[in-house]
C-alpha cells in the first residue's frame, strides 16, 4: 500500500477539502456553458445576428485558454488562492458591466475578455494544488471530480438563467449571476492550498550516482520542444472544438432544426452528461488507459454529432427523450476531454510546473471553441442550416481517433544523484 513519504502541512492531508472547493469554484464558473440559453435570450428589438450571439462566446473561450498559460504560471508561483480570487473578481465585474448594455460590443467586452479571462484564473487555480495531494493512481478520478464542476455548472444555472429573464430580463439577469458568482468563487477560493513540500507516495529514492533515469518534470520550454505537446495540442481542440460547438448552439439547434423551445432543457442535461463524463472517464483512463480512452471518447462522438445532425422535425431523433438522451451523451464525451488532457499532461510532463504546461495545452480548447462555435454561427447566418458544421466536426474528430495511435509518452533522459545537479 503507497504511504506518504513526505511530511504535510501540519500532519494533515488536504485532498479532499481542496478538490471540494475546486470542484465547487467550477460550478460557478461553468457560466460559460449557459451562453447557449443565454444568448437565446436576446431580445429581438437589440438586432443581434446569430454571429454576433456567436462572438461573446468565442471570444469568452479564446481568452479563458490564453490566460490559463500565465494563470498556471502565477498558481504555481504564488499559490493558488491569490489566483483564484482574482478570478472569482473579474467573472463578477465582467458579468455586471456586460449586463449594462445591450450591444454585442459590450457583451464581447464584459463576457468574452473580462469574464473569459476571470473564468480563466479560477479554473487554472482548480485543479493543480487538487492532484498534488493525491497518489498518480487516482490523478485520473481526481481531475474528473474536481472538473466535473463546470460541466455540471448549467445544470442549475441554465435553467435559473431562463427563469430570471423572464423574470427581470437578460440584462439583470446577467449582473445578478455575476455578483452571485463573485461572491461564491471569492469565498472557496480560501480554501485552496498545495502541499508546502512534495508528496510523495511510495515512491523509492534515486539511486547514488549519474545512471539515467527517466525525466520526471518538464519545464515549460522543454515540453514545447516535444512532439507530444504538438500531438496533444491537436487532439484537444479536435475534441473541445466539437462540444463546444454543440454547447453554444444548441438551444438553437434545437429551435430551428428539430422545432423545440425546449433549448434550455437539453442545455441541462448536456450539463448532467459534461459533469458525470469528466469523472467517467477520469476513472476508466486510470483502469484502461489515456490513450484507448480519449479514441474511444472521439470515435462515439462523432457518431453523436451526426445522429444529432439528422435530428429534424418530424424524424425520431428529434423526439424530446431521444435528444435528450443524445445532448447528455454529447456532453459526457466532450467533457471526458477535461478529464483527460490534465492527466495526460500530467502523466507525461509532471507536477512541477503543472500549472503552466496545463495551461499551454489548454490553450487548444480555446482555439478549437473559438474556431467552431463561429463557424456554426456564419454557416447558419448563411444557409440557415448546421450541417456543414456539424461534418467539419466529425472529420476532425475521426482524424483525431485515428491520430491517438500515435500517442506515447515522451522519452527524455536525465542523470541521477549528485551530479544531476
Amino acid at each position: 500500500m503507497a504511504t506518504v513519504a513526505a511530511e504535510r502541512e501540519t500532519g494533515k492531508n488536504f485532498g479532499w477539502q481542496v478538490a471540494l472547493a475546486g470542484m465547487g469554484i467550477n460550478l460557478a464558473l461553468g457560466i460559460l456553458y449557459t451562453w447557449s440559453t443565454i444568448s437565446k435570450g436576446v431580445p429581438g428589438a437589440w438586432k443581434w445576428s446569430e454571429a454576433d450571439k456567436s462572438w461573446p462566446y468565442a471570444i469568452a473561450c479564446l481568452v479563458f485558454s490564453l490566460v490559463m498559460v500565465p494563470a498556471g504560471r502565477l498558481q504555481d508561483k504564488i499559490g493558488p488562492r491569490l489566483v483564484a480570487t482574482l478570478g472569482g473578481i473579474l467573472v463578477g465585474v465582467g458579468m455586471v458591466l456586460a449586463g449594462m448594455t445591450q450591444s454585442p460590443l459590450g457583451y464581447i467586452l464584459g463576457f468574452g475578455l473580462l469574464a473569459g479571462a476571470g473564468i480563466g484564473f479560477g479554473y487554472a487555480s482548480a485543479t493543480p494544488p487538487a492532484v498534488k495531494w493525491f497518489p498518480p493512481a487516482k490523478t485520473g478520478m481526481v481531475a474528473g471530480i474536481v472538473v466535473s464542476g463546470f460541466g455540471l455548472a448549467s445544470a442549475y444555472a441554465s435553467p435559473l438563467a431562463k427563469w430570471l429573464i423572464g423574470w427581470v430580463g437578460l440584462g439583470k439577469t446577467v449582473m445578478v449571476l455575476g455578483i452571485a458568482f463573485l461572491v461564491v468563487v471569492v469565498g472557496l477560493a480560501q480554501l485552496l492550498r498545495a502541499p508546502s513540500t512534495p508528496l510523495t507516495f511510495g515512491a523509492r529514492p534515486a539511486p547514488n550516482g549519474a545512471a539515467p533515469v527517466k525525466k520526471e518534470n518538464f519545464t515549460p520550454s522543454e515540453m514545447l520542444r516535444t512532439w507530444q505537446f504538438y500531438l496533444l495540442w491537436f487532439l484537444y481542440a479536435c475534441g473541445a472544438g466539437a462540444g463546444l460547438m454543440v454547447i453554444a448552439k444548441l438551444a438553437a439547434i434545437a429551435s430551428a432544426q428539430a422545432g423545440l423551445e425546449l433549448g434550455f432543457l437539453l442545455v441541462a442535461v448536456l450539463a448532467l452528461g459534461n459533469g458525470a463524463g469528466r469523472v467517467a472517464a477520469g476513472v476508466l483512463s486510470d483502469k484502461l488507459g489515456r490513450r484507448l480512452t480519449l479514441a474511444v471518447c472521439f470515435v462515439f462522438q462523432a457518431v453523436l454529432v451526426v445522429l444529432l445532425s439528422r435530428a429534424t422535425a418530424g424524424s425520431p431523433l428529434a423526439a424530446v427523450p431521444v435528444l435528450a438522451l443524445v445532448s447528455a451523451l454529447i456532453g459526457a464525451n466532450y467533457g471526458a476531454n477535461l478529464s483527460l488532457f490534465p492527466s495526460v499532461t500530467k502523466d507525461y510532463y509532471g507536477l512541477k510546473n503543472f500549472g503552466m504546461n496545463y495551461g499551454l495545452v489548454f490553450t487548444a480548447w480555446g482555439a478549437g471553441g473559438f474556431m467552431l462555435s463561429l463557424l456554426a454561427g456564419k454557416v447558419y447566418d448563411h444557409y440557415k442550416t448546421f450541417t456543414f458544421a456539424f461534418y467539419c466536426s466529425v472529420a476532425l474528430l475521426i482524424v483525431a481517433a485515428l491520430a491517438t495511435a500515435a500517442l506515447k509518452p515522451p522519452h527524455h533522459m536525465e542523470a541521477s544523484g549528485p551530479s544531476a545537479g
